[in-house]
């Protein structure tokens, strides 16, 4: 079972409605025994960092989500702020963030975007793949997928970029670490790439 952790935060009946087209029947879910009986796990997130943080602190449910994908090393896929609370933090807040992958969260800097160039960065954008993965398996041609945000992820190890994207320069738009995933964009409003990406992942992990 894919479950969708509901603690608060992000369009969980979007993404659960997006995995319904791939053939997906995923479960929306607050309750620690259905995280600890998830096949896959989907870590949504929208607005502000430290909400996210908090809510999730409050949920009760962050010992199981670690165990789970830390140490049972259970499949997750962060989206949008989900893939910054994989990080160590973000400039937007304070709070930690959950630290599963080395890295952290920063403003896009307008000094290095062309005048005119506004934040936060909305819209369609194309994709750059940085490596192999099964989440792009047979993804269609020129993938680009929905942005709706202001921070990205910054991160040490190159390895652990999975996806790049531009808007003034280049940023990583998607993390892959293992059993560890997160996109910047939103799949669940990518019509046919981010219907693709949702259900390799479903179907490839």
């Amino acid at each position: 079972m894919v479950t969708i952790v509901d603690y608060g935060v992000g369009n969980l009946a979007s993404i659960k409605n997006m995995l319904k087209k791939t053939g997906t029947d995923a479960l929306i879910s607050s309750e620690e025994g259905d995280i600890r009986a998830a096949d896959k796990l989907i870590l949504p997130g929208v607005g502000a960092f430290d909400t996210c943080v908090e809510k999730l602190q409050a949920s009760g449910l962050l010992n199981a989500i670690n165990q789970r994908v830390l140490e049972e090393r259970v499949p997750v896929l962060g989206v949008c702020v989900g893939l910054q609370l994989l990080t160590a933090g973000s400039e937007e807040g304070v709070l930690p963030g959950l630290g599963w992958i080395k890295g952290s969260v920063i403003k896009f800097r307008q000094e290095l975007l062309p005048p005119g160039l506004k934040v936060p960065h909305m819209g369609w954008t194309d994709v750059t793949v940085s490596k192999a993965s099964r989440l792009f398996d047979n993804m269609h041609e020129e993938p680009r997928f929905y942005f709706v945000h202001s921070y990205h992820a910054q991160l040490p190890d190159a390895t652990d970029v999975l996806v790049e994207a531009e808007y003034g320069y280049k940023f990583t738009a998607g993390v892959e670490q293992g059993n560890i995933m997160g996109v910047q964009f939103h799949p669940e409003k990518s019509h046919k790439f981010g219907m693709r990406l949702l259900s390799n992942f479903v179907k490839n992990y």
